[in-house]
């Protein structure tokens, strides 16, 4: 299922991109992504795929996955991603700058498209 696993790679990028790791953080994604698409995907592969991510690939790999997402989702779909990944990055009750960027760049994006 593409909009699974590329929504678990943006929310994945939300949360890595201020340089840490939470595994609560990624249950809580897992969680999410199999109740929102009722999928239990196995996403070892893509946990290395991220891991070896360059902090200057970030950029690249967020739009791609955005487009992935964008093309294989609904507008409910994404604006239900859109909630969770702003609940995400405030979880913590920061907001880093790299946080906002990536957040700012689905907003930007998703928010004001008319369906």
């Amino acid at each position: 299922m593409k909009k699974a696993i590329a929504g678990y790679h943006l929310l994945m990028v939300l949360t890595i991109i201020d340089g840490t790791l939470n595994i609560k953080e990624e249950i809580i994604i897992k969680e999410w992504l199999e109740n929102e698409f009722n999928t239990k995907e196995n996403l070892d592969d893509e946990m290395e795929i991220l891991s070896t991510l360059k902090n200057e690939d970030f950029p690249a790999h967020f739009q791609q996955q955005m487009d992935i997402f964008y093309s294989n989702s609904t507008h409910k779909e994404r604006m239900e991603l859109l909630q969770f990944a702003l609940f995400l990055i405030k979880a913590d009750g920061i907001i880093t700058p790299e946080e906002n960027i990536y957040f700012d760049m689905l907003y930007n994006n998703w928010n004001e498209e008319k369906e």
